[in-house]
């Protein structure tokens, strides 16, 4: 948690929230409008307050901003898993209204096989386990990017997409399971609730990423690591990395070295953002790759 007198030091805090528990709306606007990163970074920061008013209040905006800022993107790429109707030899539940169908205009006799229909659900084009690097002093921006990241990755895959985060351990944040009505508010707000701590471990986290693409039977399994792949065991992730079917790493195009150095050794697709604005952009570059 940080104390108000230690946010007094931060630009802009002193005009955003004037009192305690105030929290403008108008000056947010003009800050987004003049520095989105920066604005939603504050933001974000604001939601770690130890003024529960406040706190409650810039956590709310923070949702709503970059659900938004999200929205912007391109549509969600790929199909959402629908019912369709296949022949009876391709296996399925038995369409029980085709079927009585049938058998009335063949005047109730036997029903040619061949005429039967099951009913079963279409493989969605992309499922995509989104796998957040939440170790160190991860606050401000580094937050503000991974809340985007979710967003982004609900919104353009609602039906299979998970989200996990990890450190020294990984956390199922959102599993593949999860139902697809579940809201994108959800998401995000499990992702800014997020704490940075420990060491960075990728290969914890990609091996969590594995097990979630097996729960998905989809056409395309995209995982997105959001990292800058600062581990000192990364070797040990390259066995997991090497072994999912499709790998892009979203790294700081300011600090990309080490995950440009993961990315050649694996043969993972790498993307630099500038920052948490570019992250959607780098997400639908993502997902329409074929």
């Amino acid at each position: 948690m940080v104390s108000r007198q230690q946010m007094t030091a931060i630009e802009h805090f002193d005009e955003l929230s004037p009192e305690v528990g105030e929290l403008d709306e108008h000056v947010m606007d003009r800050l987004l409008a003049d520095s989105p990163d920066e604005a939603v970074s504050l933001l974000v920061t604001l939601g770690d307050a130890v003024d529960p008013e406040l706190r409650a209040k810039a956590r709310r905006v923070a949702e709503r901003i970059v659900i938004d800022i999200a929205r912007r993107g391109r549509a969600a790429q790929g199909k959402v898993g629908r019912l369709r109707s296949l022949p009876l030899r391709d296996g399925g539940d038995l369409d029980v209204d085709a079927a009585v169908e049938s058998l009335a205009e063949s005047g109730g006799s036997f029903v040619d096989a061949d005429t039967l229909r099951v009913i079963d659900w279409e493989r969605p084009d992309t499922a995509v386990c989104l796998v957040i690097d939440r170790s160190g002093s991860m606050k401000g921006e580094a937050l503000a990017s991974a809340a985007l990241a979710a967003a982004a990755v609900a919104l353009r895959a609602p039906a299979f997409h998970a989200v996990i985060a990890f450190s020294g351990t990984a956390e199922v944040v959102r599993s593949m399971e999860t139902s697809a009505h579940a809201s994108t508010d959800g998401v995000v707000d499990a992702v800014l609730s997020l704490k940075g701590h420990g060491t960075t471990n990728v290969s914890d986290g990609l091996r969590a990423a594995i097990t979630e693409h097996e729960a998905a039977r989809c056409g395309r399994h995209l995982t997105v690591l959001l990292s800058d792949c600062r581990d000192r065991a990364i070797d040990e992730a390259v066995p997991f990395a090497q072994s999912l079917e499709e790998l892009v790493i979203v790294s700081p195009a300011d600090d990309i070295a080490d995950a440009q150095r993961f990315a050649d050794v694996t043969g993972a697709a790498l993307v630099g953002v500038e920052g948490p604005h570019d992250v959607a952009r780098a997400l639908d570059e993502v997902l329409s790759r074929n």
